[in-house]
C-alpha cells in the first residue's frame, strides 16, 4: 500500500491516525461486550474504517452525511461522544433516539448526520435534496451519501444518481465495495466489471480508489468536493475494501473463502497506515502505544458513563406526542374556531381545481422556501393544469419538472426538509405513489419519532374513480397511509376546504398526504375566500343536521350523501365530512353518532381494509350504548377499478347506497 502525504503536515497525519484508530478500538471493545451479552447486535466495519473516517475528514463539519450501519467512523470523526453512542447502542432513553432506534439507525442535526433506514438505498435521494438546498442557496457545500455494492442493485440507486445528474447537484455518492451483500458475492450482484463504470451512464464522472488507504480516500474526496462545488455536478466514487467480520456478528463468515481473509489482512487500513507513519518518522512506536493506551482508558471511562443509565420507562403520552412535530396554525382563521363564515371576507364561486391552484399559488408567495416537484408540472402545468403559469412567475428553480423517479423525488423532498425547505410533490396520479411508497412510510412517516427531524413535505394525490380511467389511474389508496404513524392524511370535498386544507398542509411541519378527487376538480363549485387561510387539519365538518341516520364520509362520498338526502327528504340524515383521515376527529364522530344512533360509513375505497372498518370498530368500542343498530359500511366492490363506464358505476359505493340505508333504517 503506497501512501502519498502531499502537503499534509505531521499534525494532520497524526490526526488522521487518531481518527482511524478510534473507531477500530471502539469496535474491538464492542465485540467483547457483545460476547458478554451487554449489547444485543453489532454491524462491524472493521477493515473499512478508512472510508468513513477519510470521507468525513474531507468534508466541512456542517455538510450533511448520509451514512449506513457500517460507518462508525462518520459518527466518531464528527466527535459524537462514545458515552452517548453507547447509550444508543444499548437502547437507553439517554441515547440519541430515546431508545426508539437500534445501532446506527439514528440521525443528529447538530452533527449533520442523517439517520438511515434499513432499506439502504433511500439515503442516496436524501443527499440529492440536501444538495439541491445548497444549490438553491448558492452555498459552497456538498452532501455525501454512502451505499454498498449490494445497494447499487436497488432502484433507489438508479433514481438518485439520475436525479442528481439531471439537476446538476453537488453530491458525492460513495460505494463501499466490500465484495459481499450479506452473503451474496459481487458475482451474483452485477455483471459490469467495475461499479464506477455506471457513472458514465448517468452523465457523471467517477473514480475507483483503494478504500483502505486513508490518504487516498481523503485526497480523492477533498478534490471531488471541490469539483462538485465548482462545476455543480455529482460524482461517483467506488472504494474497494473488505469487511473482516460478518454482515453482522450473528451471521458469521463461513461463506467467505479463507484466502480472502488472508489477502485483505495484509491490506488492513489501520496497521498499514500506522507502519507508514512510523517509517516516515511522523510518530514513534512509543507514541503509538501512548495513543492506544489513551484510547483504551478513554473507552473505559466513556463506557462507565454509558453504563450509568436509568431503566427504560415507557410514557405512553410522550410516545404518542413525539410521532408528530409540533404544528402551529399560521392564519387568523385557524384561531377563529375553524369558522371562516364568522369573519367578513370576500368570497367567489370557484371550482375545486381552481381553489387548489389558488391555495398553492398563495403558499408559493407566502413561503419563498417552498419548492414544487412533479412530472410535467413546469411549462406543461401538470397533468391537470393546476400549476399552469407557475413556472413563468416563480421560475424553474422552484417549479421543477422531475424524471419518472417517484422514490428519489420523495427522498429529495426529505433532504430539502433537512435544510429548512418546504416542498410539495405532485404524484401525477395517486396510483403512482407505489413507486415512492418506501420513502413515504419508512422515511417521511417515522423520522420525527426516530430522531426529531421534521419532514416538511406535502404529497398531492390526484385520486378516485368516476372518470373512466381504469385500474391504474382510478384507485382510492388513502387507507394505506392512515396506517402509518407520523403521516397526516387529508381529503377535502369542497373548494373551500381544498384551499384551506392545502395551505394548512403546507404550513404543517409534518408529512401530509393530500388527496384531491379528480372527478370533483371541475364538477364541484363553491364559495372560496380570496384571503390566505387555513382549515385546521384533524377537524371534521358537520355538513347536514339529522336525527335518523348518520352518514360519516369524505371526498366524493360527501356529494353522494348530499344528493341522496336531497332525493329522500323524508329520511332525516346527518352528514359528517371527515376532511382529515389521520388524525381522525373522534369528537365529531361521537357527536354524529349521538344525534342519530344509526351510523353508515360511506367511502369510495374498497370495503376490505378501508378506513370505514377502523371507524366502525372505534364506534363499536366507544359508542355502543348510544347505538340503535349495528354500524354499517357502504364501500366500492373489492375489485380493481374497471374501465367500462357501466362496470365502473356498478363498482362504486354509490350503487349500493340506497340498499344499505334502507337496511339500516329498517333494523
Amino acid at each position: 500500500m503506497t501512501f502519498d502525504r502531499k502537503d499534509l503536515s505531521d499534525d494532520q497525519l497524526t490526526h488522521f491516525y487518531r481518527s482511524l484508530l478510534w473507531p477500530r478500538m471502539i469496535e474491538e471493545k464492542m465485540l467483547v461486550l457483545l460476547r458478554q451479552g451487554k449489547i444485543s447486535k453489532w454491524f462491524s466495519g472493521i477493515g473499512q474504517e478508512a472510508i468513513a473516517a477519510g470521507a468525513t475528514l474531507a468534508l466541512q463539519p456542517d455538510e450533511w452525511i448520509m451514512p449506513l450501519h457500517r460507518n462508525l467512523g462518520v459518527f466518531t470523526t464528527r466527535n459524537m461522544p462514545l458515552s452517548k453512542l453507547f447509550m444508543q447502542w444499548q437502547g437507553a432513553q439517554e441515547g440519541y433516539s430515546k431508545g426508539r432506534e437500534r445501532s446506527f439507525h439514528f440521525g443528529n442535526r447538530e452533527h449533520h448526520i442523517c439517520g438511515m433506514i434499513s432499506h439502504l438505498g433511500p439515503q442516496l435521494a436524501i443527499a440529492d435534496g440536501v444538495a439541491l438546498a445548497y444549490k438553491l442557496r448558492k452555498e459552497s457545500k456538498v452532501s455525501l451519501a454512502f451505499t454498498g455494492e449490494g445497494g447499487t442493485s436497488e432502484g433507489d440507486f438508479h433514481e438518485a444518481l439520475n436525479v442528481a445528474a439531471v439537476w446538476d447537484l453537488p453530491v458525492i455518492f460513495i460505494i463501499e465495495n466490500n465484495g459481499y451483500g450479506l452473503s451474496t458475492p459481487v458475482s451474483e450482484q452485477y455483471r459490469c466489471i467495475s461499479l464506477v463504470d455506471r457513472a458514465k451512464g448517468y452523465g457523471m464522472e467517477g473514480v475507483q480508489i483503494d478504500g483502505n488507504n486513508i490518504l487516498s480516500v481523503y485526497d480523492t474526496i477533498k478534490g471531488v468536493r471541490e469539483y462538485c462545488i465548482r462545476h455543480l455536478k455529482p460524482y461517483l466514487i467506488e472504494c474497494m475494501t473488505f469487511r473482516m467480520r460478518g454482515h453482522e456478528e450473528a451471521s458469521g463468515t463461513k461463506y467467505v473463502p479463507q484466502d480472502l481473509f488472508r489477502l485483505w489482512e495484509q491490506k488492513d487500513p489501520v496497521k498499514n497506515y500506522e507502519r507508514y507513519l512510523i517509517k516516515e518518522g511522523v510518530i514513534s512506536e512509543m507514541k503509538v502505544a501512548e495513543i492506544r493506551n489513551e484510547f483504551k482508558d478513554k473507552i473505559e471511562s466513556e463506557l462507565k458513563i454509558g453504563f450509568d443509565t436509568k431503566p427504560v420507562v415507557a410514557d405512553t403520552e410522550e410516545e404518542l406526542e413525539d410521532v408528530y412535530a409540533p404544528s402551529i396554525g399560521n392564519s387568523e382563521w385557524s384561531k377563529e374556531k375553524n369558522s371562516p363564515f364568522t369573519i367578513h371576507h370576500s368570497h367567489r364561486e370557484l371550482r375545486m381545481i381552481d381553489a387548489i391552484k389558488e391555495g398553492l399559488h398563495q403558499s408559493m408567495t407566502k413561503h419563498p422556501n417552498l419548492i414544487l416537484m412533479g412530472q410535467d408540472i413546469a411549462e406543461y402545468g401538470g397533468a391537470f393544469k393546476i400549476t399552469e403559469g407557475f413556472v413563468q412567475e416563480f421560475g424553474k428553480r422552484r417549479v421543477r419538472n422531475t424524471p419518472l423517479c417517484e422514490s428519489a423525488i420523495v427522498g429529495t423532498a426529505l433532504g430539502l426538509s433537512l435544510e429548512g425547505f418546504k416542498s410539495m410533490v405532485e404524484m401525477q396520479f395517486a396510483d403512482f405513489v407505489t413507486s415512492g411508497f418506501n420513502q413515504i412510510v419508512n422515511n417521511l412517516g417515522k423520522i420525527h419519532y426516530r430522531w426529531w427531524q421534521n419532514a416538511d413535505v406535502v404529497i398531492r394525490m390526484p385520486t378516485g374513480a368516476g372518470v373512466g380511467a381504469g385500474p391504474f389511474h382510478s384507485q382510492s389508496n388513502e387507507a394505506w397511509f392512515t396506517h402509518v404513524p407520523g403521516l397526516k392524511v387529508v381529503y377535502p370535498s369542497t373548494p373551500m376546504d381544498s384551499k384551506g386544507l392545502l395551505i394548512a398542509a403546507i404550513n404543517d411541519p409534518n408529512p401530509v398526504m393530500y388527496f384531491e378527487h379528480k372527478a370533483l376538480y371541475r364538477s364541484v363549485t363553491g364559495p372560496v375566500p380570496e384571503d390566505y387561510y387555513e382549515i385546521e387539519i384533524g377537524k371534521a365538518r358537520h355538513v347536514r343536521d339529522g336525527d335518523e341516520i348518520s352518514i360519516i364520509t369524505y371526498g366524493a362520498g360527501v356529494h353522494w350523501a348530499e344528493d341522496y338526502a336531497a332525493e329522500y327528504p323524508e329520511i332525516s340524515i346527518d352528514i359528517l365530512d371527515l376532511r382529515t383521515l389521520a388524525p381522525l376527529d373522534y369528537f365529531a364522530i361521537r357527536a354524529s353518532v349521538a344525534r342519530t344512533g344509526r351510523v353508515l360509513i360511506l367511502h369510495e375505497d374498497t370495503l376490505i381494509g378501508g378506513i370505514g372498518g377502523e371507524i366502525a370498530a372505534w364506534i363499536a368500542e366507544n359508542c355502543f350504548t348510544i347505538l340503535d343498530a349495528p354500524v354499517m359500511r357502504c364501500a366500492s366492490l373489492d375489485t380493481p377499478v374497471p374501465f367500462s363506464v357501466e362496470l365502473e358505476q356498478n363498482f362504486l359505493a354509490r350503487a349500493r347506497l340506497d340498499e344499505i340505508i334502507r337496511k339500516l333504517s329498517s333494523y
